[in-house]
């Protein structure tokens, strides 16, 4: 890996540990982390391979990124303050993010360092036809990741919003939220 392969994969780390401390849902909230995504996507994901079971593992890769993707922003406290929506990372988030881009960063350091005569051997096996095939799988798994959990929050952090207009909860006092660490009194008073 190279020194810029290690700041991109700690800066998408850094994006949601930064989201411990409660954070508005702005312009910053999608650029950012869809930029690095978008970044690492056109670096490596050239051609992506078609033969043996390759398809199959990108696939897979890419289903497991956007579970962990879901389950990100599921966990995701959302809050609604003066119309405006607000998110923070709890600890489920938080591990299931550093989960996927550390697995993906812990892969591809084995893999420089004696790994490769094993993932040969099992490439081998499995008719995963070249090593481009795990790159394109394990980006495809990060930019799954990156877009399912940006999408889950998105959606909702305007379900919260429309719940706090339609109540008219939150209208004034800023409290209208949306799981993490919320109670079901709130949810219930939001209409979620």
């Amino acid at each position: 890996m190279t020194t810029t392969d290690w700041i991109l994969d700690l800066a998408l780390i850094l994006v949601v540990l930064r989201q411990i401390r409660e954070s508005r849902i702005d312009t910053i909230f999608l650029i950012v982390p869809l930029a690095l995504t978008g970044y690492v996507a056109h670096k490596y994901l050239t051609p992506i391979p078609t033969a043996g079971n390759d398809l199959l593992l990108i696939g897979a890769f890419a289903a497991i990124g956007t579970v962990l993707g879901v389950a990100g922003g599921l966990t995701t406290r959302v809050r609604v303050a003066e119309g405006h929506a607000f998110v923070r990372a709890g600890f489920a988030a938080a591990s299931l993010w550093v989960l996927g881009m550390g697995g993906r960063l812990a892969f591809v350091y084995w893999t420089e360092h004696g790994g490769t005569r094993t993932l040969g051997r099992f490439s081998e096996q499995h008719h995963i036809t070249s090593g481009q095939a795990w790159a394109s799988a394990l980006i495809l798994m990060v930019l799954a990741e990156v877009v399912t959990r940006i999408g889950t929050v998105l959606i909702r952090a305007e379900v919260a919003k429309r719940a706090v207009r339609n109540t008219g909860f939150g209208a004034g006092n800023g409290a209208g939220a949306l799981g993490g660490s919320g109670s079901a009194a709130d949810r219930a008073r939001v209409g979620v």
